[in-house]
């Protein structure tokens, strides 16, 4: 049996090739997934990268709403990260596109394959600020005030 109608977060960045043009892109792939539509999108940001090393990245996060499972979420967001060429050499990797579920409705979810909510929401600026301009009830305050050492900015103009 199918679930109803769920509204999901998801976080969208890259780092490699052009990543203004891959998140853009996966964006519309997210629009286009069976059942589920993009009901919000925020700005594209440029972030240092967290616990990383490497280019820039550029990041954004969307509200989805879905009938698609959250393991049927999941598996649509590494379909379209190999589709971008997303390849995982090692922890923390650049990325040509990284998709990470960070909601599913008000659900909890802990399996080996998925942590839902996603377990490092608060610790990351490149997730909160643009969450917090399409959801800003969903953000609290004092996590924003946890990360504003975290070096990001929104892009102007695209």
């Amino acid at each position: 049996m199918r679930p109803g109608s769920v509204i999901a977060y998801v976080g969208l960045g890259a780092n490699l090739g052009n990543a203004a043009q891959a998140v853009t892109d996966a964006i519309a792939a997210l629009d286009g997934l069976p059942g589920t539509r993009v009901l919000r999108r925020s700005s594209l940001y440029r972030s240092a990268p967290h616990e990383a090393t490497g280019p820039d990245y550029i990041n954004a996060v969307v509200a989805l709403n879905t009938h698609l499972t959250a393991p049927e979420l999941l598996a649509e967001l590494q379909g379209l990260e190999r589709a971008a060429g997303r390849q995982r050499p090692y922890r923390h990797a650049p990325r040509t596109l990284d998709l990470d579920l960070l909601t599913f409705g008000e659900g909890r979810i802990d399996s080996p394959r998925l942590t839902v909510p996603h377990p490092r929401i608060t610790e990351r600026a490149f997730v909160l600020l643009p969450w917090a301009e399409i959801a800003p009830d969903r953000v609290r305050p004092e996590h924003l005030a946890r990360v504003s050492d975290q070096e990001i900015a929104k892009i102007q103009g695209i």
